[in-house]
């Protein structure tokens, strides 16, 4: 037996949502599952599915829709006509990297004196420090603008005006109650701001400035627009959609001289890149810059004049990034064995293991601990904060990452009183506190995840699109499944879910056979299915069994030749119920036997069983599930090992003899076995 590790919701659909998905294909001319898939994702009507599908540069806002847009586009225009020294102030990660790169374009078209700052992660932290204001005077700064950054820098914003700076904020985040009272703020979240799309990245703020300072909309810039937006995660909805598709279509056609170099270092094609390539290749390498060293080297390769210093420049960012991945996966090895140690101690003491996940280490590398903790919620799927500690001060740094239903911000304001700093949203956050007080935030924290969650909160969900079937699985599907381009945050790849899947064949492959390959139904309805990570899988399916799975289908090419392929993420398989439930003896029998055999192959062994205790092949396979679960015999590689000195357990503490138990009384109204 397979039990799915998720649950697996899904979305509804009804009368209604059929007959407009119908008008949608008949006035659209999409095909069906298309037009499913757009009423599922909320675009019923011809006008918003049309925009989805098609929308382009004459869909875009008008950029004075967003609140300040008239003040900064009027005090920068000042600087220009006065010969001001202008500062573009950014932010270290991705997003604003490439509202910096952004800018610093639209100035040099512009014509500014201009040059930009980016502090640095581990000596400045995030934000407008007063001494980078200072340093901004002292060169002769008169005018700071802020990209990604600077909507909670009230104080900052006060001091450059001693120093003679005017500031304009552009920024995406969450306004604070007190907004800078700056020349100019642009933000689309501010409460009174009628801009109608409030997803927008830092970089997609930038670049409605840079369309109202130029009086058209950069399309030759929306590559950087493409890459903070995904980077960022921002919803790729409204704008952003229009932002990513014209980005990527101009990597593929037209890619600059930065893009080009960074698609060779990182192994990328460009005539196919995808919103994947940009998230899972590009973005890594441009925050590996701010992450171990400093962002600026990222700036200089988004604006890069010739090919040489660029190839040079995406080349260090590589480098960058494989001792980010090093460094990362022994910070993870480290936080795990310190996990580890508390789930042993927990249990050595007879008490519960704590709710969330709270390590921390000396020297850890602050900029990447917040991958530490995304590594380590998907492996436990528990909230989890990861600090690195300064041997000297003993001041913690820490990111946290959190699972549905825990808001991660509201906790820690719980817990304020043991913080120094703290600010974030429900799924991410980052705080600073003494060492001394980690193990009380550790005791809170978990209190609250107890208090917060019910016993379905910690089980991870699937969002399921629609039901599905193997005949459905074509590559003509497929290619329609690509007018939904780009997928992301807001738009996901669909995930389908096939019940009652006949399995052909299965094996597991790569190093270690670590993954699942299957090959599902049969001649032209067959469909390939990868599964990464899902190897040990393959000693329980068996073929002819019939299983249930949800994934997302791909194309798989390979020498030549195009397949559909299924990428899963989740299945669940039941064996065959036998006719009569099999008594304890029954069971006894079976063990004896293995005892006697000690060691068997896998293939094969319940048939054998079956003959030599008369019994039928369900009821012996349900027997050696139990007898796994109990630690009575060892499945793995295609043998069976019996245990030499198992722990005397009963049968009915086996889960799976009683979720078996349970299904065989409800099928057939049966009593318990004797």
């Amino acid at each position: 037996m397979i039990t799915r590790k998720t649950r697996w919701l899904l979305a509804e659909w009804n009368e209604s949502s059929e007959n407009k998905a119908r008008r949608l294909c008949e006035e659209l001319g999409v095909p069906p599952l298309v037009g499913k898939l757009l009423v599922q994702r909320g675009y019923e009507d011809i006008t918003s599915a049309s925009r989805f599908l098609n929308g382009g540069m004459e869909d875009l806002h008008d950029p004075y829709l967003l609140l300040g847009m008239d003040a900064a586009v009027n005090r920068i225009r000042s600087a220009l006509e006065q010969g001001e020294k202008v500062r573009i102030y950014g932010d270290y990660d991705a997003d604003g990297v490439s509202s910096t790169s952004l800018l610093c374009h639209a100035f040099q078209t512009l014509g500014l004196d201009y040059d930009y700052y980016i502090p640095h992660r581990a000596l400045e932290g995030y934000g407008l420090n007063n001494a980078a204001i200072q340093l901004a005077a002292d060169q002769g700064v008169t005018l700071i603008v802020t990209v990604d950054t600077g909507i909670s820098a009230y104080e900052e914003v006060e001091y450059a005006k001693t120093c003679g700076i005017d500031i304009v904020v552009t920024d995406h985040h969450e306004p604070p109650e007190r907004i800078p009272n700056a020349a100019a703020v642009v933000n689309p979240k501010q409460e009174q701001c009628p801009y109608p799309f409030k997803g927008l990245a830092g970089v997609g703020v930038a670049f409605k400035l840079a369309s109202a300072l130029l009086e058209r909309p950069p399309m030759e810039w929306t590559d950087i627009v493409s890459l903070g937006t995904v980077a960022d995660l921002m919803p790729l909805k409204d704008e952003n959609r229009i932002f990513v598709r014209s980005g990527l279509e101009r990597m593929r056609l037209e890619p600059s001289i930065g893009f080009r170099a960074l698609a060779e270092a990182a192994g990328l094609e460009l005539e196919g890149i995808t919103s994947t390539g940009i998230a899972f290749g590009m973005a890594p390498r441009i925050n590996a810059a701010g992450r171990l060293d400093h962002a600026k080297r990222a700036v200089e390769l988004l604006t890069a004049a010739d090919y040489d210093s660029a190839i040079l420049g995406a080349i260090g960012l590589d480098s960058l990034n494989k001792e980010r991945q090093r460094i990362v996966d022994e910070m993870v090895k480290e936080a795990d064995m310190q996990w580890l140690g508390k789930r042993g101690a927990a249990d050595a003491a007879g008490t519960e293991e704590p709710s969330v996940i709270l390590v921390a280490g000396v020297g850890w590398n602050v900029g990447v601990i917040g991958i530490v903790a995304s590594k380590l919620l998907e492996r436990y799927y528990k909230p989890v904060v990861v600090l690195g500690i300064d041997p000297e001060s003993g001041m913690s740094k820490g990111s946290a990452r959190s699972i549905e239903g825990f808001d991660l911000h509201a906790a820690l304001t719980s817990c304020e009183s043991l913080l120094d700093h703290y600010g974030g949203h429900q799924a991410a956050a980052g705080m600073s506190l003494h060492r001394d007080k980690l193990d009380q935030l550790e005791e809170r924290l978990s209190s609250l995840a107890k208090t917060w969650l019910s016993e379905e909160d910690w089980i991870p969900r699937s969002l399921i699109d629609l039901r599905s079937s193997l005949q459905d699985a074509t590559l003509e599907t497929i290619s329609q499944l690509a007018l939904l381009e780009p997928f992301g945050v807001g738009n996901p790849s669909p995930r389908l879910l096939f019940e009652g899947t006949r399995v052909a064949d299965r094996r597991a492959i790569g190093k270690e056979s670590k993954h699942l390959k299957m090959s599902l139904g049969s001649g032209r309805t067959g469909l390939d299915v990868i599964g990464f990570g899902m190897g040990p899988m393959s000693g329980t399916l068996e073929p002819g069994c019939l299983i249930d799975l949800i994934g997302e289908l791909s194309i798989n090419e390979w020498n030549g030749q195009r397949k559909p392929q299924l990428m899963l993420q989740d299945l669940h398989y039941e064996r065959e119920l036998p006719d009569v439930f099999p008594a304890r003896e029954q069971f006894g029998a079976v063990y004896q036997q293995l005892r006697k055999i000690s060691r068997a192959q896998e293939r094969g062994l319940a048939e054998k069983l079956a003959a030599l205790c008369s019994l039928t092949v369900p009821s012996v396979r349900l027997m050696l599930d139990v007898f796994e679960e109990l630690g009575f015999i060892e499945i793995g590689g295609g043998t069976v090992n019996v245990a030499v000195s198992p722990v005397k357990r009963e049968l009915s503490s086996s889960s799976r003899y009683q979720a078996a138990l349970s299904r065989y009384q409800g099928a057939s109204g049966a009593n318990s076995p004797a």
